[in-house]
């Protein structure tokens, strides 16, 4: 089974450089099994392992998968331009693991606008990203959505068939269309365009007063994940969302 000093395993969990992660090992600040080791080249199983720094508790990834519910008022941007950065919501190791890259941490697979609100995936998976992203793969994509005039089955079936965008002359077309109440829409998209949701609504004369992402995949945004808090990814989760 792999094996990693003490010093690296805190460093690839995004804990500081390897020379603090060093110091907060010999400092008597890092603990694994109730036990206290000082010495930061003493090498554990990395498969499982939990510990503790400065008393909160943390177990090995050797990738990290999250999912984050969203609120209201936050930006997917490391560099927000007017609202808070929806990685403030993270703890720091999250935001500082090590990556090739330029860029460290995890980060947001696809956008949510600053006002929608809902299930959002996180990954420091540079593949997972990728294939997430592109558009061969069409990730199924659910929403509810609050919708300023009441909906009818005229609005619904131009949904289904297929409505044109300004940027693109071949219709966009929703994989599932549902008016669960008369402002109540739930829509299910395969695709993934800037402001899509709100085009789709205002091309059959509606418009979106609200929108949340309750799934994505097969995953659905638990009823006990309260805003602005996050969980890790276990492996059927990660299952449910590839499909």
């Amino acid at each position: 089974m792999r094996t990693m000093s003490l010093q690296d395993i805190l460093f690839t969990q995004g804990f500081g450089t390897r020379r603090v992660c060093a110091g907060l090992i010999q400092q008597g600040f890092v603990s694994v099994a109730q036990h206290t080791p000082t010495d930061p080249a003493m090498e554990f199983v990395v498969q499982g392992l939990r510990f503790t720094v400065r008393g909160v508790a943390w177990e090995y990834h050797a990738l990290a998968y999250l999912m984050l519910h969203k609120p209201a008022g936050t930006e997917c941007s490391r560099k927000p331009s007017t609202w808070p950065s929806i990685y403030t919501l993270l703890p720091s190791p999250l935001r500082l693991r090590p990556q090739k890259g330029a860029v460290q941490g995890v980060q947001a697979v696809g956008r949510l606008d600053q006002d929608t609100t809902g299930l959002l995936l996180l990954t420091d998976d540079g593949k997972f990203i990728h294939r997430m992203s592109s558009p061969r793969h069409h990730v199924v994509k659910v929403y509810e959505v609050a919708t300023r005039h009441p909906l009818d089955d005229k609005q619904v079936s131009k949904l289904l068939d297929g409505v044109v965008l300004e940027d693109d002359p071949k219709p966009v077309r929703a994989s599932a269309c549902d008016a669960v109440a008369p402002h109540h829409l739930r829509l299910t998209l395969t695709e993934g365009k800037y402001h899509q949701v709100k085009r789709m609504v205002a091309a059959v004369g509606n418009r979106v007063e609200a929108l949340h992402r309750s799934q994505i995949g097969g995953l659905v945004l638990p009823g006990d994940l309260a805003p602005g808090r996050w969980r890790w990814l276990g492996e059927d989760d990660l299952a449910l969302i590839a499909g």
